[in-house]
């Protein structure tokens, strides 16, 4: 069984408050097409999304990054089309709170895996080299065989991308998928 997650693609991270900007745009086409092909087959989806508390000073990602995917807020909304695969879906796909990097940490991902006998991860989503990858490491850790979808990652910081697909790869055996 396989499930695909995927890792905060919002407003706030596309071309809001902490923006990857034009690679996150790109890769909205392929996004959707995944999401809307998971959900034809009935497979697993989770949308893992970032979330913060509005002034927290105790979260370690204050002291990095400006404020973002503070609940409540519109940059919290899914970006983009995915938006409306998720209203038109929505129960066929879970939305799955986070608040530290991974999809993993500080929530119940590896019971609702686990429960359904699913065995294989397809990650797409931002930022390749830090929420997913730290989602990837952590599933890897975990047993679960990964699928990096490279056409649907995208990041602020090219060499990051590039380095962490090579570390999907070569350091956590991910198979990578590139449509393009």
């Amino acid at each position: 069984m396989k499930a695909l997650i995927v890792i905060d693609y919002t407003r706030d991270f596309v071309d809001g408050a902490l923006p990857v900007g034009q690679p996150a745009i790109d890769i909205e086409q392929r996004i959707v097409e995944l999401t809307e092909k998971f959900v034809s087959t009935h497979d697993y989806i989770v949308m893992a999304v970032d979330m913060h508390e509005p002034n927290d000073a105790y979260h370690p990602e204050t002291a990095l990054f400006p404020p973002h995917n503070i609940r409540g807020t519109a940059g919290r909304e899914l970006y983009g089309r995915l938006s409306e695969v998720y209203a038109e879906h929505q129960q066929q796909i879970v939305w799955m709170d986070k608040t530290r990097y991974s999809a993993f940490a500080g929530t119940d991902l590896e019971l609702k895996l686990r429960e359904r006998e699913i065995t294989e991860l397809h990650l797409i989503g931002v930022c390749t080299d830090i929420c997913v990858l730290h989602t990837a490491v952590d599933a890897y850790n975990k047993g679960f065989k990964l699928v990096i979808h490279t056409d649907a990652i995208a990041s602020f910081n090219a060499q990051g991308h590039v380095w962490a697909i090579d570390h999907f790869e070569k350091s956590i055996g991910a198979q990578l998928i590139h449509s393009y």
